[in-house]
């Protein structure tokens, strides 16, 4: 339990009633909700261009699930030849809609 000392800390140096409280009455202020807008990476945006599932495009790459993953969080770098595919997925998402049929 090295932990409990530091989320003691934490808990301190935040005060949860504090912020609920605050949100509370931006609510019945009718302040607009905090928008977080996520850059979609290049990976990403090709595989929805082609309308495959994430499943459905790493089949078609022959890799897994969580390997697509990693590269569309930018976690993980594909390799050239899967840069190569997702290049041809994104000017032609037809191309791979036609290989997942």
């Amino acid at each position: 339990m090295a932990d409990a000392p530091k989320s003691a800390e934490r808990a301190k140096a935040i005060d949860i009633g504090a912020e609920l409280l605050a949100s509370v009455r931006e609510m019945k202020a009718g302040a607009k909700a905090r928008v977080h807008n996520r850059e979609i990476l290049q990976f990403a945006h090709a595989r929805l261009a082609s309308g495959l599932s994430q499943a459905a495009f790493a089949a078609l790459l022959g890799v897994s699930v969580r390997t697509l993953q990693d590269w569309e969080q930018g976690r993980r770098k594909p390799s050239a030849a899967a840069v190569t595919l997702y290049k041809i997925a994104e000017r032609r998402p037809e191309v791979l809609r036609e290989l997942a049929a």
